[in-house]
């Protein structure tokens, strides 16, 4: 479980901050209560996708990049089966409720299916909420995720 937060936590960060070298991340998570080596964080950009693009500012930063494929690894499905606690859904809503700190890496799958019928979908600490375009497509919606994750 611990990796799992970690690499979590790792999205999260470059998500919200433009993050250049492995130490800067090592610093960031270490920030975070992590204990951390650059060996660790090495293999963690590895085994979670992340290459370095050029950001806004014109510096190179790491991210996780949208292919147009959109194909979904098996690190996004053992991250969202290891963090998901309930999914329920009422009219055109999913919620769905997942470890502490965790709802920002298990949303990452839900963008990569890229499911016609979802409009968008919002994470906090431990909760995504998943908005569908008509009630009609939940359970659709539904099927597709549990069929990802099988």
């Amino acid at each position: 479980m611990a990796r799992t937060s970690r690499q979590s936590k790792i999205l999260e960060i470059i998500n919200q901050k433009e993050i250049e070298t492995q130490d800067e991340l090592v610093a960031e998570l270490r920030a975070e209560n992590y204990d951390v080596t650059q060996a660790t964080i090495s293999r963690d950009i590895k085994e979670l996708g992340l290459i370095k693009i050029m950001a806004d500012s014109k510096r190179y930063k790491y991210a996780l990049v949208e292919s147009t494929e959109q194909v979904v690894s098996n690190k996004l499905v053992n991250i969202f089966k290891e963090c998901v606690i309930s999914i329920k859904s009422a009219r055109n809503l999913i919620v769905i409720k997942t470890l502490r700190g965790m709802a920002f890496a298990a949303s990452n799958l839900i963008d990569k299916l890229s499911i016609n019928e979802v409009l968008g979908s919002v994470a906090s600490d431990d909760t995504i909420m998943v908005v569908a375009s008509d009630d009609k497509f939940v359970t659709e919606i539904l099927r597709k995720i549990s069929e990802a994750t099988e």
